[in-house]
């Protein structure tokens, strides 16, 4: 009765309904992998409850799938039994109040640890350049700083001894980021040698510069990291921004305070910050749905 049942709703959809065909068939996709879910239980769709139910939600924001997407396959699973109600194939909807997650922004991409392993690794440090481009990665993901916060660092920002720096963010605000020991290594042997050299007795006020001896932009720096990123695999998405997201999230998933993040994010609203608590409750979805015996 199931496939059955499936395909009397989607009629009734499109018979008395009127439904635009493209609804339809959405409609029949996410009903599809409702009663593939169903099979694997060797449960009939109609047997469902609510709790198997929400499963099968969480089981699709697992998947990968848009909060839009997931919440218009809810709206088909509630519709799809409330039709079976009206023609008294069930008592009561299962589904009636199933609802679809709230609609977050689109999670930030971020590396896992491995990748920001491979991603600092490429640089050789023998040379002057390299030398420069460890020291600027390294700090990146010691602070997740905003690349313009990076390029804009001066020496006169540096409080190594201390392992801190003080960055001057978004709207002029200054904030003081924590360095973190790999970075004020690097950022030493940096200053010791490789600067000097890019320098050619000349001075600078900034602490990065290029091959010219004038200050790093934005776009130079985009362009070193993408192309060290390609060297080490990893996917053509990254970008100043995913090492970024990858500080935070790593932070978050280690029981970092999230007003702890935001100062050293220099977000003005903790909203903002707070949707790397999403990131990390889908990953947890992924992998309770994934490894837990009873799901």
């Amino acid at each position: 009765m199931s496939v059955t049942s499936i395909d009397a709703f989607l009629d009734h959809l499109r018979v008395e309904r009127r439904l635009a065909a493209h609804t339809l068939e959405s409609y029949a996709r996410d009903l599809t992998a409702l009663a593939e879910y169903a099979a694997a239980l060797e449960v009939a769709p109609e047997g469902l409850d609510r709790p198997t139910l929400e499963r099968f939600v969480r089981s699709q924001i697992a998947r990968g799938l848009a909060p839009r997407s997931v919440a218009r396959a809810v709206a088909a699973i509630r519709g799809y039994y409330r039709y079976l109600v009206l023609d008294r194939h069930l008592a009561a909807s299962p589904a009636a109040e199933l609802r679809p997650p709230r609609a977050w922004p689109a999670l930030p991409k971020f590396l896992s640890l491995e990748q920001v392993d491979a991603l600092i690794a490429p640089p050789d440090v023998t040379t002057t350049l390299g030398l420069r481009d460890r020291a600027m990665i390294e700090l990146l993901y010691a602070t997740g700083m905003r690349v313009s916060e990076l390029v804009g660092v001066r020496t006169a920002d540096l409080h190594l001894r201390e392992h801190y720096l003080t960055c001057v963010g978004k709207g002029n605000k200054e904030r003081l980021v924590p360095t973190g020991d790999e970075a004020t290594l690097w950022i030493g042997r940096y200053q010791a040698t490789a600067r000097p050299a890019l320098l050619k007795g000349r001075s600078s006020p900034r602490l990065f510069l290029n091959a010219r001896g004038t200050p790093m932009s934005r776009v130079g720096f985009w362009k070193i990291l993408k192309g060290y990123g390609l060297r080490a695999g990893l996917p053509k998405s990254i970008s100043p921004h995913v090492v970024r997201h990858s500080f935070a999230t790593h932070l978050l998933e280690r029981g970092a305070d999230l007003r702890a993040i935001q100062m050293m994010l220099g977000h003005t609203d903790l909203s903002t910050t707070q949707i790397y608590t999403h990131v990390l409750e889908a990953r947890l979805r992924s992998v309770y749905d994934r490894f837990h015996p009873r799901p």
